[in-house]
């Protein structure tokens, strides 16, 4: 993909990085898993090809990864990462029981409800956490992400760029969205995980982890939570007390403590973007989340040179 310069994909200024560096993206990453589900072939396309069953963080963990590299990561690496996954896709295909069919895994139409059900689901749950982004802000936000959509295959152009878009676009989808015993299953799987051996540091917060996957459930616009059923209703004014609760207890955890649940290629890409924004004029003191404050940009903060990087203080 061409057109993209400086040190990073998104820039500090971006709306994208307003919402990424905010840390209910979490929440937002498991509520799109859940919204995705509801496409019969997307769901039966990551049953088939991919170890979801016995591992649901490690799909949240390459997410992740693709996410930050394609924010925050040089134009370089997030080419090198769209290549690869475009590669993955191109060779994956999915069989459908209901028509016999066997279909892409790269079909533009499975890539398009994908990106919509993700990015949706990051700017949704993150304003409703307490994020100050303006509706304005979150066309910006929704059309930035269009090069993200070009990344993964798909034509700019024909990737909704503003709310109403957006809303167009699930309007003309609800039809077609069903629960499949697949979709049942991962939201199961997602409310109450097994854990990977490399994340068994977090067992003794296992108990927690159930409120997590209900809050991210309860995020889910409410013809979804009707298709699914799972849990019953509750205020949704709760919901929102809780996301916010969320949001202020996530943003107090030291970042070398929330990093632990990243890979460590993705914590090496983040201090390599650290330090490629410092050595750039930006103040990077508080992490790559810090840049989230204006005043800390190229010639709105008071320091005359870059601070020396610091590893431990890395956004994200």
């Amino acid at each position: 993909m061409t057109g993209v310069s400086g040190p990073t994909v998104q820039p500090p200024e971006s709306v994208t990085w307003l919402v990424h560096v905010d840390r209910t993206m979490w929440v937002g990453g498991v509520r799109g898993l859940m919204l995705q589900a509801l496409h019969p072939l997307a769901m039966r396309g990551v049953w088939q090809n991919s170890d979801f069953r016995e591992d649901p963080f490690g799909r949240l963990r390459r997410t992740a990864d693709f996410v930050g590299r394609v924010t925050y990561g040089s134009p370089e690496e997030a080419e090198r990462i769209a290549r690869r996954v475009r590669a993955i896709h191109r060779a994956l295909r999915v069989h459908d029981p209901d028509t016999g069919r066997v279909h892409r895994v790269d079909d533009p139409e499975l890539l398009l409800w994908v990106h919509c059900a993700e990015v949706t689901s990051y700017l949704e749950v993150v304003r409703r956490a307490g994020a100050r982004i303006t509706d304005r802000q979150a066309d910006r936000y929704l059309a930035e992400q269009r090069r993200s959509a070009a990344y993964v295959g798909l034509r700019p152009e024909d990737v909704p760029g503003t709310m109403r878009e957006m809303d167009d676009y699930f309007a003309r989808m609800r039809p077609s969205l069903r629960v499949i015993p697949e979709s049942a299953a991962a939201v199961r799987f997602l409310l109450w995980p097994r854990l990977p051996e490399r994340l068994r540091f977090l067992s003794p917060a296992r108990p927690v982890y159930l409120p997590f996957g209900a809050l991210c459930y309860y995020t889910l616009p409410r013809w979804a939570r009707r298709l699914y059923g799972v849990l019953p209703e509750v205020p949704g004014i709760a919901v929102t007390a809780a996301l916010r609760a969320f949001r202020l207890t996530m943003n107090t955890i030291p970042d070398p403590v929330h990093q632990r649940v990243l890979d460590e290629g993705t914590r090496a890409m983040l201090r390599a973007s650290r330090e490629r924004l410092g050595a750039a004029g930006y103040d990077v003191g508080q992490g790559l989340r810090g840049l989230a404050d204006p005043r800390r940009h190229p010639g709105r903060h008071p320091a005359a040179t870059p601070p020396p990087p610091c590893p431990e203080a890395d956004g994200g």
